[in-house]
């Protein structure tokens, strides 16, 4: 299968992206651990800001345990790390270099100075974000959704904790070791009946079919479901279903349309409903549609949520269409991306998601010489604010 699906020119990416080529040591003296700024893969793993001392830049490492992951666990390693070398695209976290040290995996990866989108809520955005700021955060990761699917892979872990936002603001999809192919022995199959054990912590992101786990089994459409459920959490700045046990959630997630986990008060009731279109209701799929002109966004003013909490009935269309019960009623993530929701996303520049942000954060940096092995496992109350 090809890998280098939607792939741009090197001499496009980020500068911070080619420091790769000369960030490959395997050597742990080369790298000093500065602060925890996350954890992940089940609290398995500890993600570190760090320093890479020949060239003075700024990486992460994420460091896990190997003793601590069971054959499962392992196995996801293991693949996460095998797809990082194939795929190339600017939206899919990168793996610069991986090795061993003793029974602890090293994982380094370039520093996104933002953190998650989870951060940004809830430092910056407790209230949700403004529809300017998803627009930009979500187009960059359903392209790297798209980039995906293209190459028969399935996320099945797509929620604003594996949405990475660099200083430059690339937007990037990490949490590869959640990954499944459709790819076997060289065919594509339609659909995948490996149910693993999802821990409770990402049961509100995950579709019906999921949950369901019956013969029907599940495809990539069940990370559309996935981005509809990110789209109400970077609004709202809270997860839908979160304190919702899981019998009662699959049954409000097989009503399907019009159930939205969004709160009401965000979508008026003038606004509930999308206006016809001469082919009947308009499914803001590669359609031209006015949206309307009393939309209150913001385009300039960092950190500001509108007050009203209105958003565009654009974006309640390309919620609904992503929380369709039946997968086959949902958009692939390529035709996602010509929604009328994006359409203002071909006149932006990258750039512009920087106004949309607060300041780049800095970071108090109390370099360690060199890593000892931790005589203790990581505690478990920690907040996974940024995930493998």
């Amino acid at each position: 299968m090809s890998l280098l699906v939607d792939e741009l020119p090197f001499s496009q990416l980020p500068s911070s992206t080619r420091a790769k080529d000369v960030i490959c040591s395997t050597n742990v003296s080369h790298y000093e651990l500065q602060v925890e700024i996350g954890r992940g893969f089940d609290n398995l793993t500890s993600v570190h800001l760090a320093r890479h001392t020949p060239t003075g830049t700024l990486v992460t490492i994420k460091i896990t345990n190997l003793e601590n992951c069971t054959d499962e666990r392992l196995k996801a390693l293991q693949k996460a790390v095998i797809l990082s070398h194939f795929f190339r695209h600017p939206n899919i976290t990168t793996y610069w270099t991986v090795f061993t040290v003793g029974s602890w995996l090293w994982v380094i990866s370039p520093f996104m100075a933002y953190g998650s989108a989870s951060q940004l809520l809830k430092t910056y955005f407790p209230e949700g974000m403004s529809e300017t700021l998803i627009r930009n955060i979500l187009f960059g990761a359903v392209r790297g959704l798209s980039y995906l699917h293209q190459n028969g892979c399935i996320h099945r872990s797509i929620k604003a904790s594996h949405i990475l936002i660099s200083g430059d603001g690339l937007v990037t999809l990490s949490g590869l070791s959640h990954l499944h192919s459709l790819v076997k022995h060289g065919q594509r199959h339609r659909a995948v009946y490996d149910f693993p054990q999802f821990s409770t912590s990402v049961q509100p992101w995950l579709s019906p079919e999921l949950l369901r786990q019956d013969l029907h089994g599940y495809n990539v459409k069940s990370d559309i479901y996935s981005v509809g459920i990110t789209a109400c959490e970077l609004a709202s700045g809270k997860v839908p279903f979160q304190d919702m046990h899981r019998t009662q959630m699959l049954l409000q997630k097989l009503k399907g349309p019009p159930y939205s986990p969004l709160d009401v008060s965000i979508f008026p009731q003038s606004e509930s409903r999308m206006k016809n279109s001469r082919s009947g209701v308009d499914s803001g799929i590669g359609e031209s549609v006015l949206v309307s002109s009393g939309t209150q966004t913001v385009n300039s003013d960092r950190l500001q949520t509108p007050s009203s909490k209105t958003f565009s009935p654009a974006f309640f269309s390309l919620v609904q269409l992503c929380l369709q019960q039946d997968p086959e009623k949902r958009p692939s993530a390529s035709s996602l991306l010509s929604h009328v929701f994006f359409k203002q996303m071909k006149e932006e520049s990258q750039d512009s998601i920087l106004t949309l942000l607060p300041p780049k954060p800095s970071i108090a940096l109390s370099p360690v010489s060199r890593w000892t092995e931790p005589e203790c496992d990581f505690p478990d109350e920690k907040d996974s604010n940024w995930e493998f």
